[in-house]
């Protein structure tokens, strides 16, 4: 298991880009059995109104570009469930995960 702390997440949905403002995030990265899964803890998100839309709607998949207070670079596709008593989220991947 692999976990990058990150610095900035973007996300892309619905034909929009949001960069998202919070006080910790985290990736990581779980390999088992020659599979290799991925998931974003988000915690602090300022932006209530974006967790509150993707908790009412049916389409969380996003676009997920983050990059890792290393400097390294991540992109991949996921779906986005927020937690919206704790300001929180989680981005479960799905797929490959790029790393730059």
């Amino acid at each position: 298991m692999e976990t990058f702390d990150l610095i900035a997440i973007e996300i892309s949905f619905q034909q929009q880009t949001k960069a998202l403002s919070f006080t910790s995030a985290a990736l990581v990265i779980v390999s088992d059995y020659g599979d290799r899964l991925w998931y974003v803890d988000i915690n602090g998100v300022a932006d209530r109104e974006l967790l509150a839309w993707f908790g009412q709607s049916e389409d969380i998949r996003v676009q997920l570009t983050a990059v890792a207070d290393s400097g390294q670079a991540f992109r991949g596709t996921g779906y986005l469930h927020p937690n919206e008593p704790h300001q929180a989220a989680a981005i479960r991947g799905d797929g490959e995960l790029l790393a730059q």
